[in-house]
């Protein structure tokens, strides 16, 4: 039978039915606004079981946001996806330069991905900034890198790329370090998934 609901009250039923369907199940309180969040956007429950929290990542990300820190992503459907009127309020913008001519040319000319040139482009950026990553396992890697080398220190990485190669092993290299993360252990992920979590925060800001 078709439910009849007034459009602004579609989400609303959607985080009912979706708290329905977890039945039993207690989630971290810290934690649950996000997972519930990627669930909604995803339709995929085993988000609950794969999402890994470093210790009050959640928290960090909020305080980061708070204080008017940028995003990075590695996709532009992830820009595209993330509420950039809230996070214009805080003083943040979204950058993304996985597209930038400049990139593409130095990525060929040097024979690595853009997203590693993509990354190392953000590490110049002055702001504090949160990396929302849902494509490029590689991007991970370079992060990893560079927060190692003493050139980057984010406030938050969310490592939730997509796919098969290098995908596992990136995101584990992020879940053993000591950097405050958000990662989707496994192979699932997406732009969206990065976009989901990165709006949950914002979300729980502006409510």
């Amino acid at each position: 039978m078709i439910e009849q609901i007034k459009p602004m009250d579609i989400e609303k039923r959607s985080f009912e039915i979706i708290t329905e369907l977890l039945g039993a199940r207690q989630l971290d309180p810290e934690n649950e606004l996000v997972i519930k969040r990627v669930i909604h956007t995803s339709a995929d429950f085993d988000y609950v079981d794969n999402l890994v929290f470093s210790e009050h990542a959640v928290a960090k990300g909020i305080e980061a946001l708070r204080g008017g820190c940028d995003i990075v992503t590695d996709t532009q459907m992830a820009k595209s996806g993330i509420n950039k009127t809230i996070l214009g309020k805080l003083g943040g913008e979204v950058h993304c330069f996985m597209s930038d001519a400049d990139v593409a040319a130095e990525a060929k000319e040097r024979g690595i991905t853009r997203a590693i040139v993509s990354m190392e482009r953000a590490a110049k950026l002055r702001k504090p900034c949160i990396f929302a990553i849902g494509n490029a396992p590689t991007a991970l890697i370079s992060l990893h890198q560079q927060i190692n080398e003493g050139k980057l220190h984010p406030a938050l990485v969310i490592g939730v790329p997509v796919g098969f190669v290098n995908v596992v092993e990136s995101k584990e290299m992020i879940i053993e370090s000591d950097i405050p993360h958000i990662v989707a252990r496994g192979r699932k992920g997406g732009s969206n998934v990065a976009a989901a979590i990165c709006n949950a925060m914002l979300y729980q800001i502006m409510r």
